[in-house]
């Protein structure tokens, strides 16, 4: 799937230092986006209230992390991104745990961010240390939990169904499609709203086009109404696109329990 080519970026993100082993299943995760029976668009699983952010400051405080770090994979070359972030579900896995973890030098040396948002740390978890399951913190039926989840599990379990209208998107929200004639057929954005990055205008939307062809895909990062103008009408995000399943909220974060 090729969506949009990334703008030149002017961010400094430091590259010589080692990047630090992480769960090994991540490291397989070119699947993805794997293929799956179609889904009802409202049938998200309820909240599991002991991996719930209850206190609104805790809730802001990851969408700043998750958004922040989202949008600094779209800083990176493709060849300098983390083994994990190889699809569209790969970036959206590690940008969840990785806004959970203790946020201090070591963590962002291990990540070569060169800069930090002024955001707090999530006070409720810090990940693995003090996630209910450790590591395994996305949902993968009812009452089952894993370290890995492909897109339509993650839209299906872990997030919950909020609107059919972009313009109603928070950032932080999350955006999927399915197109059936793909073998990969459903994708996630992640809806940013304002830059953090950069001054022009928004709102924007990244994602990572999953591999394609030979290569190994990249990172993207369009406006909103670029994709609202994409030449394939497949993938503009409105209500009339019956390939867009629509605006879902991390089930974490939710306000609906």
């Amino acid at each position: 799937m090729r969506l949009f080519r990334p703008r030149p970026y002017v961010a400094a993100i430091l590259i010589s230092i080692p990047m630090r082993r992480r769960d090994l299943l991540w490291a397989a995760a070119g699947t993805a986006c794997s293929r799956a029976p179609e889904v009802t668009r409202a049938d998200s699983a309820p909240v599991a209230e002991e991996l719930y952010l209850s206190d609104p400051s805790d809730r802001r405080a990851f969408v700043d992390w998750f958004t922040f770090l989202a949008e600094a994979m779209f800083a990176r070359p493709a060849d300098a991104l983390p083994r994990e972030v190889s699809d569209c579900a790969g970036l959206l896995r590690f940008c969840f745990v990785e806004a959970l973890r203790r946020h201090d030098q070591v963590w962002a040396r291990d990540l070569r961010l060169s800069r930090l948002p002024s955001a707090p740390p999530v006070q409720r978890f810090e990940y693995p240390r003090t996630t209910p399951r450790g590591a395994r913190v996305f949902q993968s039926a009812p009452g089952e939990w894993a370290e890995f989840a492909d897109a339509r599990t993650l839209m299906r379990h872990n997030a919950r169904f909020r609107t059919r209208r972009c313009d109603e998107a928070a950032a932080g929200d999350l955006m999927f499609f399915e197109q059936s004639a793909n073998r990969l057929p459903f994708h996630a954005m992640v809806y940013l709203g304002a830059s953090r990055w950069s001054a022009e205008a928004g709102p924007f939307v990244v994602y990572h086009t999953g591999p394609a062809g030979s290569g190994s895909g990249e990172m993207r990062r369009p406006a909103l109404a670029e994709l609202l103008r994409h030449p394939d009408p497949e993938w503009r995000p409105h209500e009339g696109n019956r390939n867009f399943l629509g605006v879902y909220r991390w089930n974490l974060i939710s306000e609906e329990s």
